[in-house]
C-alpha cells in the first residue's frame, strides 16, 4: 500500500516533494549521526543559527552535541576530490531552539550542498533549486538575492576594528542607515564611503531596476566581478522561468568569515519569517581546512507548521448519485 499523502502534515508533504526534486537533479542522499563532537560547533559557532546546543558526555568522557546544523557535519564527513563536484541532499532532524515555540525542539530540516569546483553553472543550479523549493511550498514566494563580494569590500574599507565592522554588517541586515552613518563618522570614514553603504542598504527590488544602479557603484575589482556573477545567476533563473519571485536585497548578509559569494533568503506567503536560507560558503570550507568551494541551502520545515493544512482528498473511486 502506498503512502497516503492526505494524512501528512504540511512539512512532511513538502519534504517528500523536495526529496524527489533534488534526486531529479542528481543529488544523492547524505545520512549522518545524530551527534558530533561539541568542538566542531564551538569552532564555528558564528555559522550556526542561534546559540543553543544540547550537549552530553560520552562513555569515554568526550563531550558530544546533538547536531544543531547539518552543513558542518557534511563538511566534516566529506573530503576534497579535485575535479569532482559532490552533490548531496539531506532530510535530517536537527536539535535547536525552534523559531515557532522558542524552546528546544527536534526539527525536521531538508536541504542540499554542492561541494567541489563551484562555477557559475553550479551556483545557478543551487539558486534555481532554492527557488523551486519555495515554489513547492507555496505558489506565492519571494527569493531575495545578495552577494557578499559586493557588501564585503565596502565594509572592509571602513577604518574600524573587526568588531565595529561586524556591527556595520548587522546594521546592513537591519537596514539601519542612521547607525551606519554614525559608525562611519566615529571612525572618520570618508563621506563618500558612508554614502555608498547607505545606497547599498537602500537598493532593493526587481533585478532590472537594481542592476543599473549597482553598475554605477561596482565599477572595479571584486565588487565588479561579484556583480557580474550575480547578473549571470539571475539570467540563468530567468531562462528557467523563475524570475517572478526574484528580488535583489543587499540587506541579506551573512558572516564575512564564512560566506564569500551569493547569499539568499526565501519567504512564502503565510509565514512571517524566512523559511529558506543559504549561499556560497567558501570561507567556512577554508576555515575547516578544505580547499574546495561549496554552496547550499536549508529549508526550515518547522516553520511550515504555520501554513494552512492542505485539503484532504476523498477516498472514493466511484460516485453514484440517486434522484
Amino acid at each position: 500500500m502506498g503512502l497516503d499523502e492526505t494524512v501528512l502534515k504540511s512539512e512532511e508533504h513538502v519534504m517528500l516533494e523536495l526529496r524527489a526534486l533534488y534526486k531529479k537533479y542528481g543529488y544523492s542522499q547524505f545520512k549522518m549521526s545524530k551527534f558530533e563532537e561539541y568542538d566542531l560547533y564551538v569552532r564555528n559557532k558564528d555559522f550556526l543559527v542561534g546559540d543553543g546546543v544540547i550537549t552530553f558526555t560520552d562513555t569515554d568522557g568526550k563531550l558530544l552535541a546533538l547536531k544543531p546544523d547539518v552543513t558542518l557535519s557534511i563538511i566534516q564527513n566529506s573530503k576534497d576530490m579535485p575535479g569532482v563536484t559532490q552533490k548531496v541532499y539531506y532530510n535530517e532532524n536537527v536539535y535547536r531552539i525552534s523559531g515557532s515555540t522558542h524552546t528546544f525542539k527536534e526539527i525536521m530540516q531538508t536541504g542540499l550542498e554542492c561541494i567541489g569546483d563551484i562555477d557559475v553553472y553550479s551556483l545557478s543550479e543551487v539558486v534555481m533549486l532554492a527557488a523551486k523549493s519555495l515554489a513547492a511550498v507555496s505558489g506565492t514566494y519571494l527569493l531575495d538575492l545578495s552577494h557578499m563580494g559586493i557588501v564585503s569590500p565596502l565594509v572592509d574599507a571602513v577604518p574600524a576594528s573587526q568588531e565595529r565592522k561586524a556591527h556595520i554588517l548587522r546594521c546592513i541586515g537591519e537596514k539601519n542607515v542612521h547607525e551606519i552613518r554614525e559608525i562611519c563618522r566615529e571612525c572618520a570614514a570618508p563621506d563618500a564611503l558612508a554614502e555608498k553603504l547607505a545606497l547599498l542598504v537602500g537598493t532593493y527590488g526587481r533585478p532590472e531596476d537594481v542592476f543599473p544602479v549597482m553598475r554605477g557603484l561596482c565599477t572595479q575589482g571584486q565588487a565588479r566581478s561579484a556583480l557580474h556573477e550575480l547578473e549571470s545567476v539571475v539570467t540563468a533563473l530567468g531562462a528557467a522561468g523563475l524570475e517572478r519571485g526574484l528580488h535583489i536585497d543587499f540587506s541579506v548578509v551573512n558572516d564575512m568569515n564564512y560566506y564569500s559569494g551569493i547569499v539568499f533568503r526565501g519567504f512564502v506567503d503565510g509565514v512571517p519569517e524566512g523559511i529558506l536560507s543559504g549561499g556560497q560558503y567558501d570561507g567556512l570550507m577554508h576555515r575547516m581546512g578544505r580547499k574546495s568551494g561549496a554552496a547550499g541551502f536549508a529549508v526550515y520545515l518547522d516553520l511550515l507548521e504555520r501554513l494552512p493544512h492542505r485539503p484532504r482528498g476523498y477516498d472514493a473511486d466511484t460516485l453514484l448519485l440517486y434522484e
